[in-house]
């Protein structure tokens, strides 16, 4: 079957979000309205195999999780997580890639739609990496603020001018002053400028509260940040590294 009419078979079956069109060597490339927690497309690849039909993510899942992580490389419990996955939607995981196999040509849409929700479930496991790094950073801080004897609170709700509820995640009390503390961490670049965007818009809404100091508390012990993300948050809170945490306290105590 030729790239047209594979297409032409595919597209029939797909409602119109799907986007089917000659891949760049072999078989036809559908265009997902599903997408990846940075917003990319999924993209599923259907060639003739054999006897039958392959369609594939030609890895881009794992390549997409790979990218995330500064150090590349998946925790045996992401590994555990991945083949859970695949067992559950029927998918098959080979050298890398989510793998699908059929033998007919017609009713393609039911095995690439499940193909693609299997890309979409392995690339959340990003939210379980990060969510998991963020609070080891936290436990830390939460460490090093209780061998210091400063006073916090972890997780303190503030309500903005605009109404809007922001999760602090530590106000804390010196004999000086109280503040209000962001901790912005994350192991991806991807996310990062996220983060610290997130962060400028709660400190922003909470510019009113004239009796506390605003400090964007940055865990810089992994190199995901660039310049701009620091200067996008300077102009409302005072930046702070945890890899300097003198100079963090000095910010705490000072009157």
């Amino acid at each position: 079957m030729n790239q047209s009419d594979l297409c032409g078979s595919i597209q029939e079956g797909l409602p119109a979000l799907f986007e089917c069109s000659p891949a760049p060597e072999d078989g036809v490339r559908v265009r997902t309205p599903l997408m990846y927690p940075d917003g990319g497309l999924v993209d599923i690849f259907v060639q003739e195999s054999g006897d039958g039909f392959s369609m594939t993510d030609f890895g881009e899942t794992l390549g997409w999780l790979r990218m995330q992580s500064a150090n590349s490389r998946r925790s045996p419990k992401q590994d555990r997580m991945i083949e859970d996955v695949c067992q559950t939607l029927g998918v098959e995981l080979d050298r890398e890639q989510l793998v699908l196999r059929s033998k007919d040509a017609s009713g393609f849409e039911e095995p690439i739609l499940r193909l693609a929700q299997a890309a979409v479930r392995v690339s959340d496991l990003w939210f379980t990496q990060r969510a998991r790094r963020a609070e080891a950073v936290a436990e830390e801080v939460s460490g090093w603020l209780g061998e210091k004897g400063i006073a916090y609170d972890r997780a303190v709700r503030q309500t903005g001018r605009s109404g809007h509820a922001w999760t602090i995640d530590y106000k804390i009390c010196t004999e000086s002053q109280t503040s209000l503390v962001f901790l912005l961490s994350t192991g991806s670049r991807a996310a990062a400028r996220r983060i610290a965007e997130h962060v400028l818009a709660g400190c922003v809404d909470l510019s009113h509260l004239q009796e506390s100091q605003i400090i964007s508390l940055f865990d810089d012990t992994e190199d995901t940040w660039q310049p701009k993300d620091f200067k996008l948050v300077e102009s409302y809170s005072k930046i702070a590294y945890w890899s300097r945490p003198d100079h963090f306290e000095r910010i705490l105590r000072a009157a």
